[in-house]
């Protein structure tokens, strides 16, 4: 377990680290985000003694790590992924460590196969491109078989398969009961790996959570809806104040047909009823959920010290203007007329459908729900007994 306690630092006038405190928990993979220059790695070394804080502790395993006797056996870390003297081989370099720590050579050759750089164990550490520099930095962490990782931008020059398998090491190594401290600024790795977020920004702490809490915390819920009948759209939702209907993008893969927004401030199940109260026709309707990328940019971006200058828009395609032309007699969003008037809709009987009907849904009994025209659904009657009127198209 690695332990950090009011961690403060300052270099010159600037306060890099301030009062920082979080546990990376024995079992859990903890991720450690933040923006460029938020703390991340000042913390880290701290954490291992490279750097000496002003105020505050760290602690692995219950005890600064200097006084742990066996240090590799305690921490492994990941740093700076062009450590290595240029001018020694990868073998060389990992056997290096490994006999500072009393550690086996053949547990040199175990980690060179573990991270795939057997093939290159005699080619010098200067030759190495980023990826495989970060291997041999990775199996230098792991020769002593740790209880601890700290890994500081693991994946950077990784290839994907390369990123997968850090993500299986540190999901593997947490099931052992062994802590993992990992920073990344790809936040998609991130919510695949980590158990537990820590959130710093200009050295404070922002945020301790769990990747689920996080997003659920920090972002909105927002529904994709495809439809040939826009105004009908619009119209269900114009007097809904708390509700918002922006035309959008289509993604890869959605239909071509029809017109495509987004709806913030509606829950799905009650705008799926309404929908199918007011005979909507839909081509795509599904509830989005927001990226732990999103909601980290929602939480950090005003913690950033570094933002680049912001990128002019690129041209979409244009979304004609929609002008509801719709009967007061629709199903809308709640709040947009007088009266309280259920609906029931008929379907067409076998035989005796039209060119351009639309098949309609008909109340058959007590457990059919009536919808009431004006109304958001928690105020639909019971009883299903109430009067009904036809949409109109």
């Amino acid at each position: 377990m690695i332990e950090i306690e009011g961690l403060s630092k300052r270099f010159g006038a600037k306060t890099v680290l301030d009062h920082v405190s979080f546990t990376a928990e024995d079992g859990k993979v903890t991720g450690f985000l933040g923006p460029n220059g938020a703390g991340k790695s000042t913390t880290m070394r701290a954490a291992l003694g490279l750097i000496a804080p002003d105020s505050g502790r760290a602690l692995i395993d219950g005890r600064p790590f200097a006084e742990h006797r066996a240090p590799l056996r305690t921490v492994g870390a990941v740093l700076d992924a062009k450590s290595a003297h240029k001018g020694r081989s990868a073998y060389a370099h990992l056997l290096s460590i490994a006999l500072t720590d009393g550690i086996p050579r053949r547990r040199v050759d175990e980690v060179m196969d573990l991270t795939g750089i057997a093939a290159v164990k005699n080619r010098n550490a200067g030759s190495f491109s980023l990826g495989m520099s970060q291997r041999l930095s990775i199996a230098a962490a792991l020769l002593g078989e740790p209880h601890n990782l700290v890994l500081d931008e693991p994946i950077n020059g990784l290839d994907p398969e390369g990123v997968k398998w850090v993500r299986e090491l540190c999901r593997y190594y947490a099931a052992e009961g062994r802590a993992v401290l990992l920073s990344s600024h790809l936040m998609s790795e991130v919510a695949l790996t980590a158990d537990n977020l820590v959130i710093i920004g200009q050295g404070r702490i922002l945020e301790t959570t769990t990747v689920a809490d996080f997003v659920a915390e920090h972002s909105t819920h927002s529904l994709r809806v495809i439809t040939p009948e826009p105004e009908k759209l619009q119209a269900i939702f114009a007097h809904a104040s708390e509700v918002t209907v922006a035309p959008i993008e289509r993604e890869p893969g959605d239909p071509q047909e029809g017109a495509a927004f987004r709806i913030t401030g509606a829950d799905l199940e009650a705008a799926a009823r309404v929908f199918a109260a007011a005979q909507l026709v839909t081509y795509l309707f599904v509830q989005e959920h927001a990226s732990l990328e999103e909601a980290y940019m929602t939480l950090t971006h005003a913690r950033a010290e570094y933002l680049g200058r912001s990128m002019p828009a690129t041209s979409a395609p244009s979304t004609p203007p929609v002008v509801a032309n719709v009967s007061e007699s629709m199903n809308t969003w709640p709040g947009n007329n007088d009266g309280n008037v259920s609906e029931s809709v008929e379907s067409p009987r076998p035989g005796n459908t039209e060119a351009g009907d639309v098949p309609r849904l008909v109340n058959t009994g007590p457990e059919d729900v009536p919808w009431s025209v004006n109304t958001w659904p928690a105020n639909v009657s019971e009883s299903g007994n109430t009067s009904s009127r036809e949409v109109q198209q």
